[in-house]
């Protein structure tokens, strides 16, 4: 909608336009400041020249009233114009807010956590958020992957297998074991050790040589779960790539760096001179005793993701990783590719709450709260919406006992009712869509004008909130339509009154933005409460 007024907009007065909402919706539904910015080129007011503007918009079939104010001219849109759009969405449902497909091809990496153990809540958030940006931006035209980059090289790898060998001789084999300061624990540690003892009895608990293989056979079932706790949140992706089988290509990438001079050797180390791209040191890429670190593997990464040409990179990282950045960014720009193109999403920590008190950790994990607890506890609609609630680059707290309330502090209970209540209403009314497709708006009152046009807003706030990277712009959006929707019912009758198939229209659209504005989070709108 908004764009097809600006284009108007645009024609009309033969120049570009700014078109902003006012805040009260009886100075119109858009506003435009162009009157300021031609004042210097054309040595008149701006007042002068709204008033001038305005005129040219008579007779005009989108708008109800064009009218200079102060220097700025508002427009309020037409009833006839609302319901053209209208008509079209409710004709077209899956392609309401869909945007035609753009020539920009985004790779988009969420996750990435370690495959160590089964995903704790902190992770959760950045795969809700890097999963609804997906979808958003697809609905909007632009071509999207999504990968998860799985950590399966280093020290971690060690640990994992060194845990489960703990684990095994702790739990299966009933021995005193003494345990490192750092090692991973949980339940799920236990049943990979029952598989790998199944197949290789117990010895290989105790031959240290071959803790790699049972560290890769660990990965291969944590991964196993990590899929299917992603699956149960309505997340899957496209491609996993393996850290381990990158590392194949370090020499060829490390002579790329050699030859653009960014690289040099200090202790038997290697570094990277990352600091001439704003890092705060020079980085060690590889170690004293010859091995690559952590960063190198990044490096493989992002050089091997710029090889497959993707217009935009977006990674989303845990807040931990923010000095990564300027490192990761040097990198690329050594290797002669555009740092500019890679955006990154910082995803802050989540604190969890019970009935006010901290939620307990997972005995299953050993120290952590796991999301599939969460998932289980509240379902997956939930916790997605909650985690959209906020930008994911700040702090969010959330207590679950407040997600069980049957009213208008739980946010998503109070969207889904307000889709459920129109559902009902059809079904009370005993009318179908189709009855009420060729009802006009004529003689809708000034409320019901409001309700669609907030209605048919969906898709300039999918734009900003894909633009802003902001899911909470949608929730917002829809917590504030879904309020729409309460008041306008509880205001005006609809079943049995005169204007019930009108009033049916206008709850039709307004449950239509409900339920893909939902979709789009990965929720599904709830017909019957």
């Amino acid at each position: 909608m908004q764009n097809l007024v600006k284009e108007f907009i645009e024609k009309t007065l033969e120049t570009n336009v700014v078109l902003e909402k006012p805040k009260d919706i009886t100075f119109g539904h858009y506003a435009t400041p162009v009157a300021f910015s031609l004042a210097k080129e054309l040595k008149k007011s701006p007042m002068a020249i709204a008033d001038e503007l305005v005129s040219k918009f008579d007779n005009c079939e989108m708008f109800e009233k064009v009218e200079a104010v102060k220097g700025f001219i508002n427009f309020k849109l037409s009833s006839s114009f609302l319901l053209s759009l209208v008509n079209d969405a409710l004709l077209n449902k899956d392609n309401f807010a869909k945007q035609e497909k753009k020539d920009e091809k985004i790779l988009l990496e969420y996750v990435s956590a370690n495959p160590t153990g089964p995903l704790h809540i902190g992770h959760a958030r950045g795969a809700i958020a890097g999963d609804s940006l997906a979808r958003v931006g697809r609905h909007l035209g632009f071509d999207i992957t999504t990968e998860y980059y799985i950590n399966d090289a280093g020290a971690q790898m060690d640990m994992l297998g060194l845990s489960i060998s703990l684990a095994a001789r702790d739990f299966l084999l009933n021995e005193d074991v003494e345990y490192p300061e750092t090692y991973y624990r949980g339940e799920y540690l236990i049943d990979i050790a029952k598989q790998i003892q199944a197949t290789h009895g117990n010895e290989i608990f105790y031959d240290e040589s071959r803790f790699k293989e049972m560290a890769r056979f660990g990965k291969d079932e944590v991964m196993k779960i990590i899929i299917k706790d992603l699956k149960d949140l309505g997340i899957e992706f496209e491609n996993f790539v393996s850290e381990q089988s990158l590392y194949y290509a370090w020499d060829e990438t490390k002579k790329v760096l050699e030859k653009n001079g960014s690289l040099y050797e200090k202790n038997e180390k290697i570094y990277l001179k990352s600091t001439q791209y704003g890092d705060d040191s020079d980085r060690v890429v590889v170690r004293d005793n010859g091995i690559p670190t952590y960063l190198a593997g990044d490096i493989i990464y992002h050089k091997d993701k710029y090889d497959r040409n993707y217009d935009r990179y977006i990674n989303i990282w845990g807040a931990d990783h923010h000095g990564y950045i300027p490192r990761v960014k040097a990198a690329i720009e050594f290797l002669g590719n555009d740092s500019s193109k890679l955006e990154v999403i910082l995803s802050q920590m989540v604190q969890l709450l019970k009935g006010g008190e901290p939620y307990k950790m997972s005995k299953r994990a050993g120290n952590v709260i796991l999301m599939s607890d969460i998932t289980e506890e509240i379902g997956a609609d939930a916790l997605r919406f909650i985690f959209l609630t906020r930008k994911s680059d700040t702090h969010l707290e959330f207590d679950i006992d407040m997600l069980k309330n049957q009213d208008s502090s739980n946010p998503i209970f109070y969207i889904n009712y307000a889709h459920a209540r129109i559902n009902q209403v059809f079904v009370k009314a005993g009318i179908t869509q189709d009855e009420i497709k060729d009802i006009n708006f004529e003689n809708l009152n000034q409320d019901g004008l409001n309700l669609v046009y907030e209605s048919l807003l969906l898709e300039s706030i999918l734009n900003e909130a894909f633009t802003k990277r902001d899911m909470q712009k949608i929730t917002e959006y829809l917590y504030s339509l879904a309020s729409s929707v309460h008041k306008f019912y509880n205001e005006h009758k609809v079943i049995g009154s005169d204007e019930q198939n009108l009033y049916l229209k206008v709850l039709a659209m307004a449950a239509l933005s409900i339920n893909v504005g939902l979709s789009l989070l990965g929720i599904k709108a709830k017909d019957i409460m």
